[in-house]
């Protein structure tokens, strides 16, 4: 039988197949399935207005065979088969689709319709075959004839086309596996482990049955007696057929049909986690574009998610057949935390399968599942407020830096998901902090801190909370360029207690500080001389009320952000510094010792400067250039 050339280029193409267009050598089995799951469906379509078919949904199946002598995979499936003139077309034109075409013929609006979907579309997913495989054999008989064809190639030298027996309708598909090289371990395909797994992965999903043929164990009584008296057993391997794929996945049936439990379940099982998630959200869309969505917000911080090997994304298939093992387009940035799955007919695939075309369809589906993940969160926020908080401890920080990504484009989207502690014990949000705010109240109060607890005792919050003014404690470093963003909230700016006017203070009272700061000028003079460039500024404090000290800073780069710059990878170029003021509390009896040491021992006053100026950077979580100089000054004065 002399070989036929394959047509329209072919053998540049079949080489591009090879090496080019497939990123994953395993995507070959993916592709071939596929491809059997198509000709059942033309069959089962064909059987619901052509009696003669004598078949029903429940006879048909896919078949995945392997002989490890051999070096052969087979896929066999009892669907529509082909015709030698089929054969030709189909296999003899590399990206002529045979699906395609029948696909073009079926009216979608008819209920007959509706009910197929053909995965494939190019023509050209069995060709994938090549890459693990140095020849192909086809054996098929079309539905409706008794003469089958086999169809046989080595590569782009050809192929050949000849007449053969076959029993049943349908396509066998034999892949005859390449020799391991030092580049490739072929044989781990022909590991039943390995094939199994492939089709879970890949194909799980699948609406006929995968099936193998599985060895298991079976233990028979030998009709001896062990030693102890025991009956003796020998093991036998009995080989069963298993259907190996999943065919419905739980998100494509109704919601009557699937209960909470048994999306629990299914999370745990397949994203093998032992904890239950906290929400579970159900999404089926019809409309511009057609998709299912499961969606999970994990019950525990998962191990992997603060490390930089963490993929975020979501499951995506079309048709049932999985495209991408994580999709991270079709999440925001702050809900990277979000497991499940997403499957859409509507999805515009590239040759290949493995990447889409182009995003539209994409873009619309993100855009409608982060709403719903949105909505889902505030729903726990408002109903079940110590699983919001337990879920925040979790991924609040995940929310926050979402919400300043790209410029801050997410932000008022995400301010209403936002909480802080106003107590160790007490959180609220932006909206509840401003409902509960006192009518006096001029700003929204907050700290930046190491902790709640360090927050709440800053010498700072004292006059603040003396008011019975809340204040927000922010943990996080990009919490304060959330500040920076929203700038305001119901109307009511921002205020760092640290650093900015706190607006408590009456005109009066303002105007008494500054003829007592003129009074004190000689002792603020010498503390600046004293402490020399390690402070801008010297002054009298409004914001103190026990405490005799406190550190300040003026200018847009706080103390928070001088410590964020200097853990910043060195480019060479010195960090911004903040622009440091001492403040010192006029009433207290430290700053009164200092006035008389001022004036009649000079030396003294320096210690209980550099003290002063070394409690003030404690309070404030910096770390002192010299312990042990500060600890002397302290012994020093008993």
């Amino acid at each position: 039988m002399s070989k036929k050339q394959f047509k329209a280029e072919s053998k540049r193409l079949l080489d591009l197949m090879i090496n080019s267009i497939y990123t994953h050598k395993e995507i070959f089995l993916r592709e071939i399935i596929s491809n059997a799951s198509d000709a059942i469906d033309k069959l089962c379509y064909l059987s619901l207005t052509d009696d003669k078919v004598g078949m029903n949904r429940d006879d048909f199946r896919i078949l995945v065979s392997m002989d490890e002598n051999a070096r052969t995979i087979t896929v066999s499936d009892n669907g529509i088969g082909m015709t030698k003139e089929e054969l030709e077309a189909n296999l003899g034109v590399i990206a002529k689709s045979g699906s395609m075409a029948f696909k073009g013929g079926i009216d979608d609006t008819t209920k007959e319709g509706a009910d197929v979907d053909i995965i494939g579309q190019f023509g050209v997913g069995f060709y994938s075959a090549f890459m693990v495989s140095d020849k192909v054999t086809v054996i098929t008989r079309a539905y409706g004839s008794d003469q089958a064809y086999k169809w046989e190639s080595e590569g782009a030298d050809g192929y050949t086309v000849t007449e053969c027996e076959k029993d049943s309708v349908g396509t066998d598909v034999i892949m005859h596996i390449k020799p391991d090289d030092e580049n490739e371990k072929y044989s781990e395909f022909l590991q039943l482990w390995k094939l199994m797994r492939l089709i879970k992965k890949y194909s799980d999903y699948i609406r006929w049955p995968i099936q193998m043929d599985v060895k298991r164990p079976e233990f028979k009584e030998t009709g001896e007696k062990n030693e102890d008296g025991t009956p003796k057993y020998e093991t036998l391997d009995k080989i069963e057929r298993e259907t190996v794929n999943s065919m419905v996945p739980i998100w494509q049936r109704s919601k009557s049909e699937v209960s909470d439990e048994d999306c629990v379940a299914f999370y745990k099982e397949k994203f093998h986690d032992t904890t239950d998630p906290a929400a579970v959200i159900r999404v089926n869309a019809e409309g511009q574009v057609s998709y299912k969505a499961l969606l999970f917000i994990p019950g525990r911080q998962l191990l992997d998610f603060m490390s930089s090997d963490y993929e975020p994304g979501l499951q995506l298939y079309s048709s049932g057949v999985m495209i991408m093992e994580k999709c991270p387009d079709l999440l925001a940035e702050s809900f990277y935390f979000v497991r499940g799955i997403v499957d859409s007919p509507d999805l515009s695939l590239n040759i290949s399968r493995e990447m889409l075309q182009h995003d539209r369809q994409l873009r619309i589906i993100a855009q409608n599942l982060n709403k719903r993940i949105k909505n889902e969160l505030i729903k726990m926020l408002e109903n079940d407020r110590p699983k919001y908080e337990q879920f925040y401890k979790n991924y609040g920080r995940q929310l926050r830096y979402g919400a300043v990504a790209n410029y801050g484009q997410n932000i008022e989207s995400l301010r209403d998901l936002l909480i802080y502690n106003v107590s160790e014990d007490k959180t609220a949000t932006l909206k509840e902090y401003t409902d509960r705010m006192p009518a006096e109240q001029k700003f929204i109060y907050y700290a930046l801190g190491e902790n709640v607890r360090k927050i709440l005792r800053l010498p700072q919050a004292e006059l603040v909370r003396s008011k019975g003014f809340e204040i927000l404690c922010m943990t996080e470093e990009v919490d304060e360029y959330i500040v920076e963003q929203l700038g305001q909230h119901a109307e009511k700016k921002f205020c760092n207690i640290v650093t900015g006017d706190l607006g408590i203070e009456t005109e009066e009272e303002k105007a008494d500080l500054e003829k007592r700061e003129e009074q004190v000028k000689p002792t603020l003079d010498f503390v600046k001389d004293t402490l020399g460039d390690k402070v801008s500024i010297v002054r009298l404090s409004h914001k103190l009320v026990s405490a005799p000290v406190c550190l300040t800073t003026e200018g847009s780069i706080t103390l928070e952000m001088e410590r964020y710059f200097k853990r910043m990878p060195d480019t060479g170029m010195e960090p911004p510094k903040a622009t440091r003021v001492l403040e010192l509390n006029g009433e207290h009896p430290a700053f009164k010792a200092l006035e008389v040491a001022v004036a009649t021992d000079p030396e003294r006053a320096k210690k209980l400067v550099n003290i002063l100026h070394s409690q003030a950077l404690l309070i404030a979580g910096e770390e002192l250039d010299d312990p042990s100089a500060y600890a002397e000054d302290v012994c020093s004065l008993f």
